[in-house]
């Protein structure tokens, strides 16, 4: 099994952009990397899993909610140097529009929160590298 730290390959995740109105559906980090900051919900795929089973499995493991795939939205690729250089972590993020289907929202699995934040609001938290750039560049096209 390879770590998800100093990988030997890139490691392949999926992500959820899942609006309500003019809000965006959040995630806080439990875990490093990132740990207390916000991001979209996801996670990283399993072997033998399809790219949509991963994203339905990994926002109802973090948010409790039930969803279905509207769109492929972006493919997001994340690189995280470590002090001497050196790639710690390097993700390929497949994010996917995807819209609430059941469920009862509540933080879950690796998430210590989850939370639905407004778009216009996005600066005032603390963000993954790469989030707001992917929403903001998502919505734009959408408009």
């Amino acid at each position: 099994m390879s770590s998800r730290r100093y990988p030997e390959r890139p490691v392949l995740g999926v992500g959820a952009l899942i609006f309500d109105g003019d809000r965006i559906l959040l995630v806080q980090r439990g875990n490093e990397p990132y740990k207390g900051w916000w991001s979209l919900p996801g996670g990283g795929g399993e072997t033998g899993e399809r790219l949509e089973a991963a994203i339905l499995r990994e926002v109802q493991e973090e948010t409790g909610l039930e969803v279905e795939i509207v769109q492929l939205a972006t493919i997001f690729e994340r690189l995280m140097p470590d002090a001497e250089g050196r790639c710690e972590y390097h993700y390929v993020l497949i994010d996917y529009e995807c819209r609430v289907t059941g469920g009862h929202l509540q933080a879950g699995d690796d998430s210590a929160a989850v939370t639905w934040w407004p778009v216009e609001e996005l600066g005032d938290i603390q963000l993954t590298d790469g989030t707001r750039d992917v929403v903001d560049r998502y919505l734009a096209r959408r408009v």
